[in-house]
């Protein structure tokens, strides 16, 4: 299977914008576009996420997978997107849980997730991540093609990137205005691909938050990494779980604060280049 990668020349994607430089003069750059996206559940309505508008079968079936709404049992028939409306639809074989829980609540914008985060939370509970090992040498590897690899971040700025990892393989990277909606499209990406998590990393150029380290754990990742810090609660989380967790991973330099039982240090890191200093205030503006 090829590696399904971003295309910053999708012109659905970013448009140019004229306007003037610190020294008053005309100029032209490229800017991230920003669109709706409603997600039902069979007939009912659950949340409006914004979004760069591309994936969007995968965004609303890894939504829904990440935040619990859709359990083991239930099997998806279909995932419907209306792109004049910006709907997607995903229909399962029966009702499930979540929409009996939803038409009893009056919801206002946004709290469908907040319904749903303490089956988040449950879910955690006797989750065993695999020990798989990783090799710091692939981190060097990763971290290289994903900041070398044409992107809309590099394009634009002001978005996240997440890859999902095998090795030093990249097999999926996805990109969104918001950090969980990237992960959101690995995770429907993967259940529609039948693709297994025990092996795999996940890179992120997004905050290591508690609701990033959950879905991770969730999707059966066991190891995340990440070009930014942490959060206290995420490494919390990070550490009841087992999860991987590294961040601030840049140039030689990364920071390991949970997990590190898998780590293998097979890389002299002497022989690793320092990033390039264009990369590094790219990443520092738009982190």
């Amino acid at each position: 299977m090829d590696p399904l990668l971003p295309d910053p020349q999708d012109p659905r994607l970013s448009r140019a914008i004229e306007g003037v430089d610190e020294n008053g003069q005309r100029k032209s750059i490229r800017v991230i576009e920003e669109r709706p996206l409603t997600i039902y559940l069979n007939s009912q309505e659950i949340v409006t996420a914004m979004t760069i508008g591309d994936h969007p079968e995968y965004l609303a079936l890894g939504f829904l997978l990440n935040q619990g709404m859709l359990k083991e049992g239930d099997q998806v028939t279909g995932i419907d997107f209306d792109e004049e409306l910006e709907v997607a639809v995903v229909r399962t074989e029966g009702i499930t849980d979540v929409e009996d829980k939803l038409e009893k609540k009056t919801r206002t914008s946004g709290c469908a997730v907040g319904t749903v985060f303490g089956d988040m939370m449950a879910g955690l509970e006797g989750l065993a991540l695999p020990d798989t090992p990783v090799h710091t040498s692939t981190f060097y590897d990763l971290s290289f093609q994903i900041n070398h690899t044409p992107s809309l971040y590099m394009e634009t700025g002001a978005i996240h990137g997440t890859a999902l990892c095998q090795g030093r393989q990249i097999l999926a990277y996805m990109e969104d205005v918001g950090r969980h909606n990237a992960v959101d499209k690995i995770a429907g990406w993967m259940h529609l691909n039948g693709i297994t998590a025990a092996d795999k990393v996940l890179y992120s150029t997004g905050r290591l938050t508690s609701e990033m380290v959950i879905k991770t754990a969730l999707m059966g990742i066991p190891t995340l990494i990440s070009r930014s810090g942490f959060t206290a609660w995420g490494v919390d989380i990070a550490r009841q779980v087992g999860l991987t967790l590294i961040g601030r991973m840049r140039g030689k330099r990364f920071t390991c604060l949970s997990g590190e039982h898998r780590l293998v240090f097979d890389q002299d890191v002497s022989q690793v280049p320092d990033e390039d200093k264009k990369l590094r205030r790219k990443g520092a503006k738009h982190d």
